[in-house]
């Protein structure tokens, strides 16, 4: 337990360290939209193009891991479908619990990643995040726009332009052609993988709204349960299922574990959700997987 303490708090650390400098106004609040436009488009697709630029794709056991997060996703996919017939949600809301149970903080996980494993685990969980990207961003963009009539193929090409499915795309095509990385550009990418995380976990950090967590205790009570504890288990009983190894299992569970995105708030404005609900997501899983996530790992590594 000791060990996972101390591979996680930093993390946390930081994302505390973000919340703080933004209510003192350290560095303006100007600061914060340009942060996330960086790492939105350059450092965090260059941490995705270099770990599947890297990563071993020709590995025999991708088809399994490939099984194993669909299957998750559509399992929680289709219990949301079901609870929504009985609960009768509009699309506004149904949207922000989709993405409040499906949608992961990719930065957080792959810092915690990366400080639990090393390159051998960034490479496994960017071989999952090539999967997981695309995935929950067409479960959400679904879960909004089909109550009003809207046609979900008109909302696809915003996700195809979506940098991190983009980047995860190349570095697989890239890494499929043999052509290596020349000329330092292994040491250009690693340089800006290396700023993305730190700085990804600030804005996290910035992005928090305790204020947004009133008025809607039950909807985020259940969800943040559901996600945090609900998805790692149905994760883990996956990969006891299909037989996974040590580390693909421990990365799948903890990726079904992480909070769900602090990007999602921007989603769910653009396409008319309900806002205050899924700040008070992002913001309350943020804030109780700094105790759910160690539990998580404990159990699954005991």
């Amino acid at each position: 337990m000791l060990d996972l303490l101390l591979a996680l708090w930093p993390l946390f650390a930081l994302i505390v360290g973000g919340h703080l400098l933004r209510r003192l106004d350290f560095v303006g609040e100007g600061f914060w939209p340009g942060a996330e436009r960086l790492n939105y488009f350059i450092l965090f697709p260059a941490l995705l193009f270099d770990s599947l630029a890297r990563a071993p794709l020709h590995n025999p056991a991708l088809p399994r891991l490939a099984a194993a997060v669909l299957l998750g996703l559509g399992l929680a996919w289709a219990g949301l479908l079901l609870v929504r017939r009985r609960q009768g949600w509009p699309a506004a809301r149904f949207g922000a619990l989709t993405q409040g149970l499906l949608r992961f903080n990719t930065y957080l996980g792959l810092a915690a990643v990366g400080s639990l494993f090393g390159p051998t685990g960034l490479a496994q969980a960017a071989l999952m995040l090539a999967l997981m990207v695309p995935a929950v961003n067409l479960m959400s963009v679904w879960a909004f726009c089909a109550e009003h009539g809207r046609d979900p193929r008109t909302l696809l090409l915003p996700i195809l332009r979506n940098p991190l499915i983009l980047a995860c795309l190349a570095g697989a095509l890239y890494n499929l052609s043999g052509l290596g990385l020349p000329g330092g550009t292994e040491r250009l990418l690693g340089l800006l993988a290396a700023a993305s995380l730190p700085l990804g976990l600030l804005c996290v950090g910035a992005a928090l709204k305790p204020q947004e967590l009133g008025g809607e205790a039950p909807a985020l009570g259940w969800n943040s349960a559901l996600r945090l504890l609900a998805m790692p288990l149905l994760a883990w009983g996956i990969a006891r299922l299909l037989d996974l190894p040590a580390l693909e299992s421990v990365v799948l569970v903890l990726f079904f574990g992480l909070p769900t995105a602090p990007t999602a708030y921007v989603l769910t404005r653009q396409l008319g959700g309900d806002g205050h609900l899924m700040a008070g997501l992002i913001t309350l899983q943020t804030l109780l997987a700094a105790a759910s996530l160690p539990l998580v790992l404990f159990l699954l590594r005991s």
